[in-house]
């Protein structure tokens, strides 16, 4: 098995001291991928290189960067079968899935290719006679991108595509979990002509995470920081870019509710609460962790939800015979089946698709589940969904409302003026009506409030991320001044 080195400087080298970690496939156990691990002078010498590399990467026009990130979206889907093994063979995942996340990398790599020309400014009226000026938006500098395991493609090219675009450097830092994965994308960018230097890439034995972030962060050339993942290393992070008066995008947690009002198209709830909260095995920040009805169409609703979710069985997604796949890892399982024991022992009703065998998990459903139950607001980040009954719609929105997190929500009614209502008292960054709380699009403004993050991926609403906006003024006129 090839190892996967560092990329730095736009040379692939081992680690430092020659280190390897190994990612073992859940499954089986077997040896998934072999990765350097980094050290800290690796750390330190990717951010030199990446620095470097700004100056002419920034300068090269708009419409030269497009060119390069459309052929790399090109590459990215070529490299579709070997996704979808690295992500079989890493994290456990279903063909379907992977395929998802080739499609929509690629297309937001597409949407950062349109965004190079999109990188405005505007002149501002001046009180002073023959001043010109202007509202300049330029690259921020060298980016540092952490990704996580969960939606490796996606979120891999989310941390490195928008940052290329604005003519930003970037330092990837892969996860520990799937280094096979993310190193693919870093190859379909070099590919399609991303120059020497201009993507630093990092993998990292576990233990070594926090030492090998927190140089980065600490690292004068890094400018801004990207973080997609839990809301307890979010903090970490955040706390660390403060020290260092450096701006932070996290997308942390979710515990993201779907609210199914008295007048809603309930076999449509069904289908989208069923794709929501098992997709991926639960395993996304925007799964619906909880399923909120109204008295008038609870026992329907229910009960079509609950036929449904028992066909939801695991297996081996090499084998694609189950609709849903491996779970991440044991521990995984362990703290789904705490949180599930937890509810059964205070009243929930449980249902099970099925047994669990190792990191095959079936889906799980959690009727009455009340405030009391760990489940009402621990993320699960599983196979997984709490139904908690609301006494009536203005109840439904207090207990949406009542969580620590805010990424994204779903309302469920006929009544469109309604639902808008309703969507806007959700404090979320995200909500959907009549769809399914997973829902991503590349030119959408992504990112939640509370505890689940600030700032947005996505779009124009990405170029303020990766820029700095600059105040220059011209003087057309002879000066004047009091002195």
């Amino acid at each position: 098995m090839k190892t996967i080195n560092l990329k730095i400087g736009g040379s692939e080298r081992p680690a430092t001291d020659g280190r390897t970690f190994e990612r073992l496939n859940p499954i089986d156990g077997k040896t998934a991928s072999v990765a350097a691990a980094a050290t800290v002078a690796d750390a330190l010498a990717s951010a030199d290189a990446a620095a470097a590399a700004f100056q002419a990467w920034s300068a090269l026009g708009p419409n030269a960067r497009r060119a390069i990130l459309l052929k790399a979206a090109d590459a990215v889907m070529a490299k579709g079968d070997e996704f979808v093994e690295a992500m079989a063979t890493e994290i456990g995942a279903t063909v379907p899935w992977a395929r998802f996340n080739v499609g929509l990398a690629s297309s937001m790599l597409r949407e950062a290719a349109s965004l190079t020309t999109q990188i405005t400014g505007q002149v501002i009226p001046s009180d002073k006679p023959g001043c010109l000026s202007m509202a300049l938006r330029e690259p921020a500098g060298v980016c540092l991108g952490v990704a996580p395991w969960n939606a490796p493609v996606i979120l891999g090219v989310r941390a490195l595509a928008t940052p290329l675009a604005c003519g930003n450097t970037v330092i990837f830092k892969a996860s520990e979990i799937c280094p096979r994965t993310h190193s693919l994308i870093v190859d379909a960018l070099e590919e399609g002509g991303v120059p020497a230097g201009v993507v630093s890439f990092i993998t990292n034995a576990p233990e070594d995470a926090a030492e090998i972030v927190g140089a980065l962060i600490d690292h004068p050339e890094v400018r801004r920081i990207n973080f997609t993942g839990s809301t307890k290393v979010g903090r970490i992070i955040a706390e660390r870019a403060a020290r260092n008066l450096k701006p932070v995008l996290l997308e942390l947690g979710g515990k993201a509710p779907l609210l199914v009002l008295r007048d809603a198209d309930i076999d449509e709830a069904v289908k989208a609460a069923i794709f929501g909260a098992f997709f991926n095995q639960g395993q996304i920040c925007m799964s619906t962790e909880r399923i909120i009805v109204v008295p008038e169409i609870a026992e329907e609703f229910v009960s079509k939800f609950v036929e449904r979710a028992k066909v939801l069985t695991a297996g081996n997604p090499i084998e694609g015979k189950a609709p849903l796949g491996a779970v991440v890892d044991v521990s995984t399982v362990r703290k789904v089946e705490a949180l599930i024991a937890d509810a059964s022992l205070k009243g929930a009703t449980v249902t099970s698709a099925g047994l669990t065998e190792g990191v095959l998990m079936p889906a799980q459903v959690a009727d009455r589940v009340t405030r009391e139950m760990r489940l009402y607001s621990e993320e699960s980040f599983g196979p997984v969904v709490a139904i908690v009954r609301a006494k009536d719609e203005e109840d439904a929105i207090r207990l949406a409302n009542d969580s620590e997190y805010g990424l994204t929500a779903a309302v469920f009614s006929r009544d469109t003026a309604r639902a808008i209502a309703v969507a806007r008292r959700i404090r979320s960054g995200i909500c959907h009506i009549n769809g399914a709380t997973v829902h991503d699009e590349a030119q959408m403004p992504f990112g939640g409030t509370k505890a689940s993050g600030y700032g947005r991926f996505g779009g124009t609403a990405g170029i303020a991320e990766f820029t700095d906006l600059r105040w220059i003024t011209m003087e057309t006129m002879p000066g004047q001044f009091p002195l």
